[in-house]
């Protein structure tokens, strides 16, 4: 994971990179499908081709929450709730008549209740951001994901909701934005994580 501008830079460098690859690929493949197809097939091929995706990533000063009870110190005994996004699963798709992309996302966190917990359960809040060019967010929504704690139990991992994003535009226009995963976090706990950097 990296910074929120780092990620977009090295997005931009690495889907460049591929798709100068797959451009020649793609030439030398197109002919050889138009040979081996009739018209109707080639109609149905273009139909089931596969969407492009945006580059989809973890903000690094935001993909770990560390939360204290209101009004103590940071230490041990007044730790609530540790968390951390562990990944994510990410598909895409043609929004219809191809008008964008539509991308579903599922987070995957992991989290460790602190001596300072209140009860069996904790709630973390998460957003996700659809970012564009010069770091400009385009929309940015907010999350809850509850943990629930067996007996006994004081680290679990958990899956968030699964979320449907629509990027406007042509899918190629769609595909060039960014789609980033991280924790609300106060003032407080996005300056401890920066003061820490990355787990």
């Amino acid at each position: 994971m990296v910074k929120a501008r780092n990620l977009l830079n090295w997005a931009k460098r690495e889907t460049g990179r591929g798709i100068g690859r797959m451009r020649g690929v793609a030439l030398l493949a197109l002919p050889l499908a138009l040979t081996a197809c009739g018209g109707d097939n080639v109609r149905d091929l273009m139909a089931h081709a596969t969407a492009p995706c945006p580059n989809v990533g973890i903000i690094s000063d935001a993909a770990d929450l560390t939360r204290f009870r209101q009004g103590s110190q940071a230490d041990l005994t007044a730790l609530v709730v540790n968390a951390s996004i562990s990944g994510f699963q990410a598909k895409c798709d043609y929004a219809p008549k191809r008008d964008g992309l539509v991308v579903t996302l599922t987070p995957n966190f992991t989290a460790e209740r602190g001596p300072a917990s209140a009860g069996p359960t904790a709630d973390i809040p998460y957003m996700v951001a659809v970012v564009g060019d010069n770091d400009q967010v385009l929309s940015r929504a907010a999350y809850t994901l509850r943990v629930e704690f067996p007996p006994n139990v004081a680290k679990v991992t958990s899956r968030g909701e699964e979320i449907s994003i629509t990027l406007a535009g042509t899918p190629a226009e769609a595909a060039r934005r960014n789609v980033l995963i991280g924790f609300v976090l106060s003032p407080d706990e996005l300056a401890a994580n920066r003061r820490r950097g990355p787990r």
